[in-house]
């Protein structure tokens, strides 16, 4: 799912947020920073309320820890063993002509053979060229928000956990029961989004360095169209796995920190902060917990 842009226009006169939050309960705090994974030089440096509040925690937290080598390692083995189309079978026999051509066609523009992609499932099809449609606009992983705490942990000698395992990422859409459907409309709807791609990339990035979460939102959603009723069962589908099933996994996380009163430093993609339905920060508040955005 990629984000768009329509006319909403930036107020560069509203008050200076961060994409970062303080939970608390009665005795203890922890912060939750939103990240982008992928970004460029200019979010850098980043605002010293940030900084200052990794450095005055003892963990990290990440959704997976990338800046080790056996877990990139893992990543591209179970995205190569479960995005792969059975021998013999490729994305031109599976997909309905309409988006079959529309992937022709963008991979075409891109200069990219399309047949290169041709073996993969869609959704893995889809995830490529989601990435790639990001890195054409000049954002690296390499200077994204998790990545650069994950080097100032190793820096700092702070302890760095994972929140979830590759597998638990990875099966979120190639999990064991997960119907073809959801695939094909996933590459479906990342292609249709890329119509705005560019000027949608620039909003998403703007509101995270101004740190409007509504504004963020509203970036997240802002392109999707009225669809028939499967499509829109197939919409919430994804969105329960890729973000809510998630986020219910790391607020309890997050409470568990707080339980313990353990300093952490957690750093997850901003879209679990504010999706709409169960986002995070929902989720946190639900269990009592205060939540103040810095």
């Amino acid at each position: 799912m990629l984000f768009l842009l329509g006319c909403t226009t930036i107020d560069k006169n509203s008050p200076k947020k961060h994409m970062l939050w303080k939970i608390s309960d009665s005795n203890s705090s922890v912060y939750l920073m939103g990240s982008v994974h992928f970004a460029d030089r200019s979010f850098y440096p980043l605002d010293t309320v940030i900084t200052n509040a990794f450095d005055a925690s003892e963990e990290l937290a990440v959704e997976l820890d990338m800046s080790d080598t056996a877990v990139v390692k893992d990543i591209a083995v179970q995205t190569e063993l479960l995005g792969k189309l059975e021998e013999g079978k490729t994305l031109a026999q599976i997909l309905p002509e309409d988006v079959l051509s529309s992937f022709d066609s963008l991979c075409l523009s891109w200069y990219i053979p399309s047949d290169a992609l041709y073996g993969y499932k869609p959704w893995a099809a889809a995830m490529t060229i989601g990435s790639i449609a990001v890195m054409r606009r000049g954002f690296d992983p390499r200077f994204g928000i998790d990545f650069f705490f994950l080097h100032r942990a190793h820096e700092t000698q702070k302890k760095i956990l994972a929140l979830e395992t590759v597998e638990e990422q990875v099966n979120a859409l190639a999990g064991e029961g997960v119907p073809d459907s959801i695939g094909i409309y996933y590459l479906k709807s990342t292609i249709r989004d890329m119509r705005l791609m560019d000027s949608s990339i620039t909003l998403m990035m703007e509101s995270w360095k101004r740190g409007d979460d509504s504004l963020f939102r509203t970036a997240m959603y802002l392109g999707e169209e009225d669809g028939c009723a499967e499509d829109s069962l197939l919409q919430a589908e994804i969105e329960e796995r890729v973000y809510i099933s998630r986020n219910r996994k790391m607020a309890e996380s997050i409470a568990s920190f707080l339980s313990a009163d353990r300093k952490v430093f957690i750093v997850v993609g901003a879209a679990h902060m504010t999706g709409r339905g169960d986002n995070v920060l929902k989720l946190l508040r639900n269990k009592g917990l205060t939540v103040e955005q810095y």
